[in-house]
């Protein structure tokens, strides 16, 4: 069954790359002189709340006839992208100059909103043949004032687009505001406005296959890569200190026991033991709440699973910058493929630790980073609906994606986990368990749990914190992140510093005689997930300008989600490589 899981798996992912290929591709269109070329408007939002995004038309913008909605996917509904017609018109090729576009008599509420809009730097953003651009609404003028009742606000009327073409496609465009066509919107009168728009189509050279290149180039300039190279050396030299520095303590060490218990054994054979051999019949005792470890192994698995395919996806080109919605597509589909791999290895482990009732440690590990995730988002979307933001989802969406939990998700996670109990796998354990476990000793506070995930987590945090910086920049501002080979180097190595920190951590608490080292591994593998939200706290107050209770909910909320994810990922991850050495150390002496 679970040689049948992943071929079905790879299938689906190949098939979702190749779909989303043609999602991108459905913008190769090629004009003819004077065809209407399309042109949406977005969202309308604070620029340093980038959660807190409205429809274009929730501001009293007029319009040159009735709009139309465009139809989105999945993934672009859940970026909170809501498309409209825009009353520009941008024939191809077709120059304008001073166009009106339409025409507004704004009431004092109208006004009021507007300098709301413009005080708090909105901007909006429009896509033409799928191309983005941004602008922003108005301006306040400060200029030797003191008093904040003395400011300026006026509203930008005439917008001058520029547009780039090869041939009969489109390939570049910018908006630039006329910054002495105002309106001026500091007193709370009506006000008729002329909205206008100028229009300018110039030849370049530029292929339509590069066209998206300049957005791609922007993370890659001279000085963001040195930054980013000093973030891969400073990672690597952590990494090579470390496992170096392990490596060697732990080879020395281990050598020393091994000889140390051959020659106890061949000198005197009621010579009391010593060391983590003292505890080798309560090393592999099954550890308190089995099932719930269990679940959360196979969960972390799951999501370990899911970075590994997003990750192969975006090195092959997929997530390219304004491919709208494509990630989170892909995060929805691709974690409801994978759901069979949790399954199957926390049905498998809790049987191999003579479990019993595997149909609830499955709806265990089915909730386990749904559950909070669902609540999660419940809370939020009633935030945002109460805001009549865009990142509130609307009801048919809520449908589709309940639809995929319930059809493919929940039968695949039934799959995998009867798949995981029918494979009789029992626990290898290289020595017996006594039928009565030891009293642990007496142990200083440092060797207690939150002390040792206190040390696991700082050292793998350390060699990722660089790049965290331009991954919040990127998710949680305006930045464009697009250097995805770099982010899969620091991965693994927040990878491989997890497992032998965590390892290292696990032969100090047997030498020690404490032999409840399996939620100890766990716990300290994860631990790096806490450290990254203790980075939220401080990105949030210290490098970021977010404000408001929405955007403030939306930023600790489902950071707190990804977090708890990471947790699960990492904390299988430090268990499994933890597992791995208990029973190599185990197998490599002779214990009665």
């Amino acid at each position: 069954m679970e040689k049948k899981l992943v071929p079905c798996l790879v299938v689906s992912i190949l098939i979702f790359c190749s779909v989303t290929h043609v999602r991108s591709d459905a913008s190769d269109h090629r004009y003819k002189v004077g065809e209407d070329v399309p042109l949406y408007v977005n969202k309308v939002g604070p620029f340093h709340n980038p959660s807190e995004t409205y429809r274009y038309f929730d501001l009293p913008f007029c319009s040159s006839g009735p709009t139309k909605d465009k139809k989105e996917a999945l993934g672009e509904v859940l970026n909170g992208d809501r498309l409209v017609t825009a009353p520009y018109k941008l024939d191809f090729l077709n120059d304008k100059d001073s166009e009106v576009a339409c025409k507004n008599t704004l009431t004092k509420e109208q006004v009021a909103q507007f300098r709301e809009a413009v005080s708090k730097d909105y901007y909006f953003q429009m896509y033409y043949d799928d191309l983005p651009i941004w602008g922003f609404l108005g301006k306040v003028d400060k200029e030797r004032k003191n008093d904040p009742s003395e400011y300026k606000y006026y509203l930008f009327k005439h917008l001058h687009f520029t547009i780039f073409y090869n041939k009969d496609r489109v390939i570049e465009i910018s908006a630039q505001s006329d910054l002495n066509n105002v309106v001026d919107l500091t007193e709370d009168k009506e006000v008729n406005v002329e909205f206008m728009y100028s229009v300018k189509w110039k030849e370049t050279d530029i292929t339509f296959e590069k066209r998206m290149d300049k957005y791609s180039q922007s993370s890659s300039l001279p000085h963001h890569l040195e930054i980013h190279w000093f973030s891969i050396i400073n990672s690597c030299v952590t990494v090579l200190l470390l496992t170096g520095f392990l490596a060697t303590i732990l080879m020395r060490v281990l050598k020393n026991d091994f000889v140390k218990y051959a020659h106890d054994e061949e000198s005197a054979e009621d010579q009391e033991e010593t060391g983590w051999k003292y505890i080798h019949g309560d090393v592999f005792r099954y550890p308190k709440y089995k099932s719930l470890l269990a679940a959360a192994v196979g969960s972390g698995t799951q999501l370990f699973t899911l970075t590994i395919f997003i990750f192969v996806l975006a090195l092959v080109g997929v997530f390219y910058p304004y491919n709208r919605g494509a990630l989170f597509t892909a995060l929805v589909v691709i974690y409801a493929l994978t759901a069979g791999i949790a399954g199957y290895t926390a049905a498998s482990f809790f049987c191999q630790l003579e479990g019993t009732n595997w149909v609830r440690n499955l709806l265990l590990t089915g909730a386990l980073f749904c559950g909070p995730l669902f609540l999660t988002f419940c809370f939020l979307n009633t935030v945002a609906i109460t805001y009549s933001a865009t990142a509130a989802l609307p009801f048919g969406t809520i449908v589709v994606i309940f639809l995929i939990w319930a059809l493919v998700t929940t039968p695949l996670l039934v799959l995998g986990g009867i798949a995981g109990k029918n494979s009789k796998a029992e626990f290898q354990a290289p020595v017996r368990t006594t039928k009565y476990p030891r009293e642990i000793p007496q142990l200083p506070w440092y060797r207690k749990t939150l002390p040792q995930m206190a040390m696991a987590g700082f050292l793998p945090f350390s060699a990722i914190y660089i790049e965290l910086y331009y991954i919040f920049a990127s998710v949680w501002g305006h930045r464009i992140y697009t250097i995805y080979s770099i982010l899969f180097i620091v991965f693994i190595i927040l990878l491989i510093v997890t497992a032998f920190i965590t390892v290292a951590l696990t032969y100090f608490q047997l030498a020690a005689e404490d032999h409840e080292w399996w939620w100890r591994s766990f716990l300290c593998g994860g631990s790096t997930g806490l450290f990254i939200y203790g980075y939220c706290l401080y990105y949030y107050y210290a490098r970021s300008d977010m404000s408001g209770f929405m955007q403030t909910s939306f930023f600790f909320g489902y950071m707190a989600c990804v977090c708890y994810g990471f947790f699960l990922m990492l904390g299988s991850i430090g268990f499994r490589a933890s597992l791995f050495f208990v029973r190599h150390i185990y197998r490599s002496i002779k214990c009665e």
